[in-house]
């Protein structure tokens, strides 16, 4: 018998970056909600571990030693008492890779919350938490798939401010931005934000108010990604000169950008002008908060 989970895109509505530590590491402050579109994840019975990826952005990818669902499957295991019955998972992947949408660790944080209630005995949440956080910087909150405010290395979770609906456009140009070369670029400028935690209500009443309280904060890696890859820039500035958009930024550390609107109709006609003026790009208009 096969179970599946929806592995939600992680959208940014700020991150503010600190200059890299002793150990090679970069502190953050984030606020982080999830999208109603994403990727599912199913575990189904096999003979042996393994993993297939289909859906328009699964080429490519398999059960490789650096993908993070079979890393999360793995470590899931290494921490698992006794022998298993052996798995399969089945990705499809409808978002772009490296996107800025917390793709990779959605997809884990899917296959833990899957593999929690396949694994016996149970592991416990301190457990879980433990495995996701080895994942990388994005991995708890993915875990969690709610609105979090994210500290540290991204390990220390924060309930969000309470927050009114969100309706949203993501796009993205098409191009890949790599983390790596992205914090590498923020490095070389030097490391000009903060991980500083803003001062934020205990909840937003309107979309607007919202939307003004973040367009006073940053995402400190838009400007290392925008150099890195212009088509960004493009994007972005697309977004940014239409009436729809509340605020429009980066995620993480791109590709993709969003745009915050004041209604659902006001992000579909978002949605349906960009998809005409661009449609070799990817759009989706969608919800943020979660969980889904």
């Amino acid at each position: 018998m096969s179970t599946t989970a929806f592995a939600p895109a992680k959208v940014n509505l700020f991150l503010h970056i600190g200059a890299v530590d002793a150990n090679g590491m970069h502190p953050l402050c984030s606020l982080m909600v999830f999208a109603d579109v994403g990727d599912t994840l199913t575990l189904a019975p096999a003979d042996a571990l393994d993993l297939t990826v289909t859906g328009p952005f699964g080429a490519g990818l398999g059960a490789s030693d650096d993908n993070l669902v079979m890393r999360a499957a793995r470590a899931m295991l290494g921490e698992a008492r006794g022998p298993q019955a052996p798995f399969r998972l089945i990705l499809d992947k409808q978002l772009p890779i490296a996107a800025g949408l917390g793709g990779g660790s959605s997809d884990a944080g899917a296959a833990l919350r899957l593999l929690r209630d396949a694994i016996q005995p149970r592991l416990s949440d301190e457990q879980l938490t433990a495995v996701a956080a080895s994942l990388g910087s994005d991995g708890p909150a993915c875990l969690a798939g709610r609105p979090v405010i994210a500290e540290g290395l991204g390990e220390r979770l924060s309930a969000a401010p309470g927050l009114p609906v969100l309706d949203a456009v993501l796009v993205n140009p098409g191009v890949a931005s790599p983390t790596g070369a992205v914090y590498r670029g923020y490095d070389a400028a030097g490391a000009p934000g903060g991980d500083d935690r803003p001062n934020l209500p205990e909840a937003f009443e309107s979309v607007e108010e919202l939307a003004a309280v973040m367009a006073g904060l940053r995402n400190d890696l838009e400007a290392p990604a925008i150099a890195l890859n212009p088509a960004i820039g493009e994007a972005l500035e697309a977004l940014r000169g239409e009436p729809e958009a509340l605020l429009a930024r980066v995620s993480g550390s791109g590709a993709t950008c969003f745009a915050l609107c004041s209604s659902d109709i006001e992000a579909e006609g978002l949605a349906e002008r960009i998809e005409r003026l661009r449609p070799d790009w990817w759009v989706r208009r969608c919800r943020l908060g979660g969980p889904w």
